[in-house]
């Protein structure tokens, strides 16, 4: 597959969510993990935000994770804390270390996944196995919303439905400059959409995401007619007034929902760029980006499916 072919953001949410509507992830039964350290990279990280927020638990992600264990340790000791549960789509890279690191700290390790055979599946002592679609390295579509899923219980036949019923606003794609802004309770899914924004666009386009409470902390202070501001809910204050698109959520919806859709979107405003990732993404997989990562090979442009 040449980079040409690759799909869109938008039709990778599309194919997640028809994938899940036949292979349902299973639930995460979240109430067993009492406390937890919860580790991950990148959008791992998020995700593991979004799953257990609701919940007494810590974060820590591969640049401070070793950190963390030795901070808490003495909860470690007195088995205040018990349990390490590390997240990786792969398994692989960071997440094999941080298995490794938790079990030697006395930590029991679980692994949330979509690579059974992977590295730290291999020494984790638990490992929840996702299902996931073929998609371009980076997206993560199917991978972290299956996760979400589990967590949360939404349906996909719901979240698709939605988007399918989506009316675009006027001159979607003529905008300069997005912004997301989510309810605070979906915070979790604001930098995952940062994420994205790095991933696709670089430096070429403005992209930001914020919780509601985020927003009121000047993040406005530059209002701009061609930047257009969308909002999971009520917008009163945020952006020029005749540059702000509000999306009511349906009842029901919950993070896997925010997830798909701000996805979709952004999906939709790759389409209507140059092709920034499609040129660039196969040199990153196959020459400067996997040399971050010592001892790595090169990365599949196509992350295989399972």
């Amino acid at each position: 597959m040449t980079p040409l072919d690759l799909d869109s953001l938008n039709l990778s949410v599309l194919k997640a969510l028809y994938f899940f509507q036949k292979n349902r992830p299973p639930r995460l039964h979240l109430k067993k993990y009492s406390f937890p350290i919860v580790a991950g990279s990148g959008n791992a990280y998020n995700t593991g935000l979004a799953i257990f927020s609701g919940q007494k638990a810590l974060f820590a992600n591969e640049s401070n994770f070793k950190e963390i264990i030795g901070r808490y340790r003495d909860l470690i000791k007195n088995k205040t804390i018990t349990q390490a549960i590390i997240i990786s789509s792969s398994g692989e890279k960071d997440s094999i270390w941080e298995v490794a690191a938790a079990k030697k700290a006395g930590l029991k390790t679980i692994l949330l996944t979509c690579s059974p055979a992977s590295g730290a599946a291999k020494i984790a002592d638990e490992t929840h196995s996702f299902r996931k679609l073929p998609e371009p390295y980076t997206y993560n579509t199917s991978t972290y919303l299956g996760m979400i899923m589990a967590a949360t219980g939404e349906k996909a036949e719901n979240i698709a439905n939605f988007i399918l019923k989506l009316k675009l606003v006027k001159n979607f794609k003529r905008y300069r400059a997005y912004s997301f802004i989510l309810p605070d309770e979906w915070e979790a899914i604001a930098p995952m959409l940062e994420i994205k924004k790095s991933e696709l666009f670089g430096s070429n386009l403005s992209l930001r995401a914020f919780s509601y409470g985020e927003a009121r902390h000047a993040k406005f202070v530059i209002r701009d007619k061609d930047e257009l501001v969308i909002s999971f809910g009520k917008n009163k204050y945020f952006g020029e007034t005749k540059s702000r698109w509000q999306i009511m959520p349906p009842q029901g919806a919950n993070k896997a929902w925010a997830m798909a859709v701000s996805y979709f979107l952004i999906g939709l405003i790759q389409d209507s760029r140059p092709d920034y990732f499609h040129k660039n993404i196969k040199k990153f997989c196959t020459d400067y980006g996997y040399r971050a990562y010592p001892g790595a090979k090169p990365f599949d442009l196509i992350v295989p499916g399972n």
